[in-house]
């Protein structure tokens, strides 16, 4: 797979551009120069190619604008090829030319100029003073109504052929397997980012004390304790009054989203401080939605000794108590700065991904319910007829899903169902997991006669 690096000092529309060439919403887009911060990795529409969308390269020493840059200037140097954006309606700047001279000393890698904003030719500077760059002939482009892509993807079609004759790739036959999604939420501050990069072994998220650091939605394919995964590092979420910038606002909507493509979420709170209602509603979204929670007791190393088994218990009952979805929280005490209890999390993540993954032999699952049926007679329905649970049988994953035909009464009350999915759970081993009980009611043929 060819790396192909969008680079540029800000507000040229790179991620108008990432977002055009990957087909998504992955990359946040504001008129606001300087609104990427981490490098944001994505696949190429119709292609097989790794494109990343970096922070606008910017003239600073220190803070987070020298991070930015420093990251950029890391993906340009590792990339196959270069995707230069410069704003073809106000021409080039000083600027542009600083970074052109830096990006030629940086790598080798063949270098598209693409003037962008050039919605009609009227529209764009003197076309001589693009060459100064030194990147050849610009080409022009509307990254907003993606005009003038098909030049884009014949320059990086050109690299990946004659990239793959040179090494004389031989196609693989195997299928390639889905990588497990894993995203990663929690409120500002409380140790995502450095979680992240602890996993991948290298400052790859910037990392600063202040909250609201990170903005988009960062994908990240890696390698970790066995296994291909995506981890999804996402902008903190605050309180809504705690919201006032659009900015923050757009970045939130963005986190969320990432549960509904996650296979799994980690939500991460700090050891240090009470868990606040906000973490229990996010933790309720992800319920909803039916993923895998592993609730992340970051800086556990920072908790007094003594108050640890009564904090950690305490914690469970919190959030055991606010969910009937799921019987037991999987809730785990890491340290992201010293890297403690973290592969031990992947292992428990890995495991109940695994039995997530798994179908349950209907006769099983029958001889569970009717021992539970048993056990625990279902009450009469409020017309005094009784619940015949006639049969039963997994019908979902991801999550777990049983559907139990029922005859006699209707209206089920949530106390039972809730008796029946914690029994269920519990002797499949599903305590961690969403487990979604429905009903299908037996027609009666002689009900209306």
């Amino acid at each position: 797979m060819i790396k192909i690096t969008i680079a540029g000092r800000p507000n040229t529309g790179k991620s108008t551009l990432f977002n055009g060439l990957t087909g998504t919403r992955d990359a946040l887009v504001h008129d606001r120069p300087g609104v990427t911060r981490d490098s944001l990795t994505g696949t190429m529409r119709d292609r097989t190619y790794q494109i990343t969308d970096t922070a606008g390269l910017e003239n600073a020493k220190t803070g987070i604008a020298a991070d930015s840059t420093n990251m950029a200037l890391d993906a340009i140097a590792a990339s196959d090829a270069v995707l230069f954006v410069v704003d073809g309606r106000t021409g080039i700047t000083g600027a542009d030319l600083d970074w052109a001279r830096l990006v030629r000393r940086k790598t080798r890698a063949p270098v598209l100029l693409l003037a962008n904003k050039c919605e009609s030719s009227r529209r764009m500077a003197d076309v001589n003073d693009f060459y100064k760059l030194g990147f050849g002939a610009p080409t022009a482009i509307s990254a907003e109504h993606k005009m003038g892509f098909d030049a884009i993807y014949e320059f990086v079609d050109k690299i990946a052929a004659a990239r793959d004759a040179a090494d004389m790739v031989q196609p693989d036959d195997k299928p390639a397997t889905e990588k497990l999604k894993i995203a990663i939420l929690g409120q500002p501050n409380v140790g995502k980012s450095t979680f992240v990069n602890r996993v991948l072994g290298e400052k790859r998220q910037i990392v600063r004390d202040a909250p609201g650091i990170t903005r988009d939605t960062v994908k990240i394919p890696t390698r970790f304790y066995g296994r291909d995964i995506i981890l999804m590092d996402t902008a903190g979420l605050r309180r809504k009054a705690g919201v006032t910038d659009d900015v923050e606002t757009l970045s939130a909507l963005k986190s969320l989203d990432a549960i509904d493509k996650a296979d799994v979420v980690i939500l991460m709170v700090d050891a240090t401080r009470n868990i606040e209602n906000q973490a229990l509603g996010i933790a309720a979204r992800v319920y909803d939605a039916g993923k895998i929670l592993c609730v992340a007791l970051n800086k556990w190393d920072l908790v007094e000794p003594e108050i640890r088994d009564e904090k950690l218990l305490k914690l469970k009952h919190q959030f055991a108590n606010s969910f009937h979805q799921i019987i037991k929280p999987m809730i785990l005490a890491v340290s992201a700065e010293t890297g403690m209890g973290v592969q031990n999390m992947f292992r428990r993540i890995y495991e109940q991904w695994d039995i997530s993954s798994s179908q349950v032999p209907t006769s099983l699952i029958n001889r569970i319910v009717e021992k539970l049926v048993a056990t625990r007679q279902p009450p009469m329905s409020r017309l005094k007829r009784p619940m015949k649970i006639k049969f039963a049988r997994q019908t979902g994953r991801h999550p777990m899903k049983i559907t139990i035909n029922v005859g006699g009464a209707s209206d089920i009350p949530e106390s039972y169902t809730r008796y029946l999915r914690r029994g269920i759970a519990t002797e499949l081993k599903w305590e961690h997991l969403p487990v979604v009980i429905e009903y299908h009611k037996d027609e009666n043929p002689f009900e209306d006669k």
